[in-house]
């Protein structure tokens, strides 16, 4: 059922691709059994686009049904077999790139030139990765180990996995979840935030279209309730990978450990932005403001606590304000849009109250309201930017996950490094200095899964991103996610022949 809203040929042109459903089964589309709607709505206009019904856990066992059934197929499909299919899959979604583009700007309120430049390409190049890297899961050389035995490594499929992807990357999270599992030899069942599922059902479709085999990838878009939990908890999935919060996070593992599960999560994060006083002001200025605002804040590795020695704190400060002034808010579908909404009112009014409590005990600088006039509706913040905020205050220790930048003073590098150490979270970082040593000292010493060193946010298909702590465990992107989603099995041979070897004396009779 669709309700039309601001959904126009022209912000939506394959919205005629969501006419059966928002469930995507066995190779077509469905509607959701659970006897409940929910609408995706523009965050910029507030206007429903797009309305469906919900999966019940009917759906998730149909869905985990058609993994199951399509596995032997797909798994012992040669690693050259899978290869072609996901090459295949990159040229579809490429052919597709605007319409996904302007979907994902659509249900999510980003700007168009962030989906067409950044997320879609991004997400097409790492099908383009996969496909190279399923002709390279190796295992350890074999050899003699024992002198008797020859030994050797075999990676093998875990089988169905079941993932739950979040609403801030819907298409990026999907493909992160979906490639390193398909491309390994597992089927797949995903469930999308079900604010945010037309893109994970687009790229879905591309996948069947190329030639994918029904079954091979599946969607389900529920609640995290009901459709969520029953995908973590069902006892034919074999492994569940999770990205979302951390609070989140701590109940799908103890949903998955009830059933012995292998699990993978990368939960949230409050990443440090450490400024040396001999960096570049102007570079770590800009970066810090773009590191900030990437997807109006709304990133787990987006930079919100700027650590900045003293020497530079007061001209840091007064820059990075001047830059965020600069960054134009409107509609994400308009050429001069730097920032859209965010996701929803609700997450916005959020992010306010962030601010305004933070008003007590530090100053705004910059920003720190909702924007008036054309877009009252929409779910608009101005980029923030506070100062004086204590190691310890809210602000600094929890995530927002908005377009807010708090900044501190630290004198030596040995209190800038604890400070960027001092919260739960190690999901990513990084530092700004000319000096190689003190650069360096930084990546060693600053406890997350990436450091940056003069720029931040940037990501790439062969590198893996994952956290330390509270950020989770497990390899997103490049070859380690391989990890986890193989089975690694230890083969002996015996190279003897001889009936009756040496160390059976140690069981039974004498030598």
């Amino acid at each position: 059922m669709h309700n039309p809203g601001t959904a126009t040929p022209e912000r939506f042109p394959a919205q005629e691709r969501f006419a059966d459903g928002a469930q995507f089964i066995a190779g077509r589309l469905t509607k959701g059994t659970s006897g409940r709607v929910h609408a995706v709505t523009d965050p910029a206009t507030g206007d429903e686009v797009y309305t469906y019904e919900l999966a019940g856990t009917d759906d998730v066992d149909a869905a985990v049904s058609a993994a199951r059934e399509a596995f032997p197929g797909w798994s012992s499909a040669t690693p050259g077999e899978r290869s072609d299919a996901l090459h295949r899959f990159a040229a579809v979604l490429a052919d597709r790139a605007e319409d996904v583009a302007r979907a994902e700007s659509l249900q999510c309120g980003k700007p168009l030139k962030l989906t067409r430049e950044f997320d879609v390409p991004g997400t097409i190049d790492n099908i383009a990765f996969f496909a190279g890297a399923a002709r390279h899961l190796q295992g350890q050389s074999a050899g003699e180990y024992s002198g008797d035995h020859t030994s050797y490594i075999r990676r093998e499929p875990i089988g169905v996995v079941g993932s739950i992807a979040p609403w801030n990357y819907p298409l990026q999270m999907a493909a992160w979840k979906i490639l390193p599992a398909i491309a390994a030899g597992n089927t797949i069942v995903l469930k999308p935030a079900e604010l945010t599922p037309l893109t994970s059902l687009l790229f879905a479709q591309a996948a069947t279209d190329a030639g994918i085999p029904d079954g091979v990838v599946n969607i389900v878009t529920g609640t995290g309730k009901e459709a969520g939990e029953h995908l973590v908890g069902h006892p034919d999935v074999a492994m569940t990978s999770f990205t979302g919060s951390t609070g989140v996070g701590k109940r799908v593992a103890e949903v998955a450990t009830a059933t012995v599960k292998r699990l993978h999560l990368e939960l949230g994060g409050k990443a440090p932005f450490v400024v040396f006083d001999d960096a570049d002001l102007e570079a770590a200025a800009h970066g810090a403001v773009a590191g900030a605002l990437i997807n109006t804040g709304q990133d787990c590795t987006a930079a919100t606590r700027a650590y900045v020695q003293r020497p530079l704190y007061d001209a840091f400060v007064e820059r990075t304000a001047a830059l965020m002034e600069t960054v134009r808010l409107g509609d994400p579908f308009a050429a001069g849009t730097d920032l859209g909404p965010l996701i929803s009112h609700v997450q916005r009014d959020r992010v306010a109250g962030f601010v305004d409590r933070a008003r007590a005990y530090a100053r705004v600088v910059t920003g720190g309201e909702a924007p008036g006039g054309e877009l009252e509706k929409g779910a608009y913040y101005r980029p923030t930017l506070i100062a004086g905020a204590a190691q310890d205050s809210e602000i600094v220790q929890s995530e927002i996950f908005g377009p807010v930048l708090v900044v501190l003073p630290f004198d030596g590098d040995d209190e800038g490094i604890r400070l960027a150490n001092d919260t739960p979270y190690g999901l990513a970082a990084s530092a700004w200095s000319r000096d190689v040593y003190r650069a360096n000292r930084a990546t060693r010493e600053i406890k997350a899964g990436c450091v940056w060193v003069n720029d931040h946010i940037p990501i790439i298909s062969e590198m893996p991103h994952g956290g330390y702590k509270a950020s989770g465990f497990g390899k997103d992107m490049s070859a380690y996610s391989f990890e986890e989603y193989t089975q690694v099995k230890h083969v002996m041979f015996d190279n003897t022949a001889v009936a009756r070897k040496d160390w059976h004396r140690t069981i039974f009779g004498d030598r």
